[in-house]
């Protein structure tokens, strides 16, 4: 039976909202981390079957496959196609999914799966429109769901309410988040997975951007305490404790054990068990929480089976909610800091993490990690990772 294995992975630094990665096009940006595949691995494109590139907000400058537009600008052969997923802030951990069924089915020998977001430039909600085009959703799904919204941010407060989760539960939970952000960064837990990238300024200087830019060092609850309210001016939401408007990419080379073995390499993980499945829309953050039910059951393993957790951190609330939930321990869920510390490239956000997950177990000697990750409509993804 043939599987599907992981034999690398790497990202760009995470750049803020109008920071290092914000005047680069995604087709560039993406481009940079499949040839650094290329690099590292000695990888011949021309073996690669197919690009699948995860992307939540194809407008503009992603649109019209940003996922081929990458194959290009990265000087690939023409033979190599391009696919572009959307499925919100699990476009490219989707984007694995699909690679890795398409190894196990035979469709595929070699896939490269990852994604993108430039933010600073395209920010969450761009494909909504100005209703000119129409909205999303459309009079039918709001007929069914009177409380449907596109704004996260409300789903994210009433999760808070119905958990009992404290404004200082959740800040607490973002100074964790940059301590250990800030802690891996000064260790050198990234260096091997981030793929330093030469940006240029808006002065002309050109320079090398390799680290994380979205860490907040020395912050107190006493500062995230005086935060304004991000979406209700009763609520409890700040940008204290949600995830950051981010710029970034990440790509992981998939294929089978045995064809890994025919090009000499060692794969860092296997793809154990990968599952996606829908949740309530109008909350629709704690998609999670039944992906996680839903992979463990399918693994065969419970939750003291998993070494590691990667939990996106899109509101403090949503990971709060899911260690109630799961009865997971709070320091197994993103020990090198999440997206409230890192960032939350939206599309690029699945390919990130997996990539610090897979290099965390690798790292440690951690035989099984969880990724899972809330989307946009109800749904989450979850994959299970199995250390080589």
């Amino acid at each position: 039976m043939r599987d599907a294995v992981i034999v690398d992975a790497v990202r760009t630094a995470v750049g803020k909202r109008g920071g290092s990665l914000s005047r680069l096009h995604s087709a560039s940006l993406s481009a940079h981390v499949l040839n650094a595949l290329v690099e590292r691995n000695h990888l011949d494109p021309a073996l690669v079957d197919d690009v699948i590139w995860g992307c939540a907000s194809a407008v503009g400058m992603q649109a019209g496959c940003v996922g081929r537009a990458a194959v290009l600008a990265a000087g690939w052969p023409e033979s190599v196609p391009g696919l572009t997923i959307d499925r919100q802030c699990g476009s490219s951990q989707q984007a694995v999914h699909q690679a890795a069924a398409g190894v196990i089915a035979g469709q595929y020998d070699v896939a490269v799966a990852g994604g993108v977001e430039i933010m600073s430039r395209l920010p969450l909600g761009t494909t909504r429109g100005d209703g000119t085009f129409g909205e999303p959703f459309g009079p039918d799904v709001f007929a069914r769901y009177d409380g449907i919204r596109f704004n996260q941010g409300t789903g994210a407060q009433m999760i808070a309410d119905e958990y009992g989760i404290t404004r200082t539960e959740m800040d607490q939970h973002g100074l964790d988040s940059h301590a250990r952000a800030a802690r891996a960064i000064d260790e050198g837990r990234f260096k091997d997975q981030i793929a330093p990238i030469t940006v240029t300024d808006e002065d002309g200087t050109t320079r090398v951007f390799d680290t994380d830019e979205g860490v907040r060092r020395g912050s107190t609850l006493e500062k995230l305490a005086a935060l304004k309210p991000a979406f209700t001016d009763d609520g409890s939401i700040t940008a204290g404790n949600a995830s950051q408007v981010s710029d970034g990419t990440g790509a992981l080379l998939v294929t089978s054990s045995e064809f890994a073995r025919s090009q000499g390499w060692t794969p860092m993980a296997r793809i154990h068990t990968a599952v996606v499945t829908g949740t309530d829309p109008v909350t629709m953050l704690k998609g999670p929480i039944p992906a996680t039910a839903k992979a463990l059951k399918k693994a065969g393993l419970s939750i003291d089976d998993i070494g590691t957790f990667e939990i996106n951190e899109a509101f403090a609330s949503v990971t709060l909610a899911w260690l109630r939930e799961t009865g997971a321990e709070y320091e197994r869920m993103n020990p090198l800091g999440g997206a409230m510390a890192l960032g939350h490239p939206i599309g690029g956000s699945g390919a990130r993490i997996m990539t610090t997950l897979v290099h965390h177990m690798r790292d440690n000697g951690i035989r099984y990690g969880l990724q899972s990750m809330c989307e946009g409509g109800g749904m989450a993804n979850a994959t299970i990772l199995e250390l080589l």
